[in-house]
């Protein structure tokens, strides 16, 4: 086999783990409740709950104020739960994937979209290019690697059909989905 379709397909493959095309401006006001939260993020409820009580994700929107109150997490908290699930599948130590949560809550949203998360399932490297996963796997440092960029548009694509709820309250469907209680109510008004 000729080295040049194998380096082909090894750019292809890299090309996806380094996407630099435009990611949606999400409005940083805009809340998900938990129930939408844990679904777009992929978890169960039970476990968003856990780790907004144990620190690990806490939504940054609107935070439990006592018994009935409703968490409000941003999109780019529902990114985050989405790279912690992935991470603890893959055997991450809770410690490493608490680390993890603080590196990436000190990173801006665009910047966030250029990093390629490795890890060995002991350690977690950020990558910013084709050759330093490159550099990593030669070492034989990392097993599995997560493409922050690909999750958001994995995250983008889940709440694309999902209701959010803005500071005020006011529940915000997206464009050219059917809010039902809304259609209920107008039928029952008209």
């Amino acid at each position: 086999m000729s080295q040049e379709p194998a380096n082909r397909a090894h750019d292809a493959e890299q090309g996806a783990l380094f996407d630099s095309s435009e990611m949606r401006s999400i409005p940083d006001d805009l809340g998900y409740r938990g129930p939408v939260a844990s679904k777009a993020a992929g978890i169960s409820y039970r476990q968003l709950d856990y780790w907004a009580r144990t620190n690990l994700v806490e939504p940054s929107i609107r935070g439990a104020s006592g018994s009935g109150s409703q968490r409000l997490y941003s999109f780019r908290d529902i990114l985050v739960l989405r790279i912690v699930k992935r991470l603890l599948d893959a055997g991450v130590s809770l410690p490493n994937v608490r680390s993890a949560v603080q590196y990436l809550g000190e990173r801006g949203d665009s910047d966030l979209t250029q990093i390629t998360l490795m890890s060995d399932g002991a350690s977690v490297y950020e990558c910013r290019s084709e050759d330093e996963v490159i550099d990593i796997v030669r070492g034989g440092q990392a097993v599995f690697g997560i493409a922050v960029g690909r999750v958001w548009t994995e995250v983008e694509g889940s709440l694309s059909e999902m209701p959010g709820e803005s500071p005020s309250g006011d529940t915000v469907v997206p464009e050219g989905t059917v809010d039902e209680l809304a259609a209920r109510r107008s039928q029952r008004t008209g």
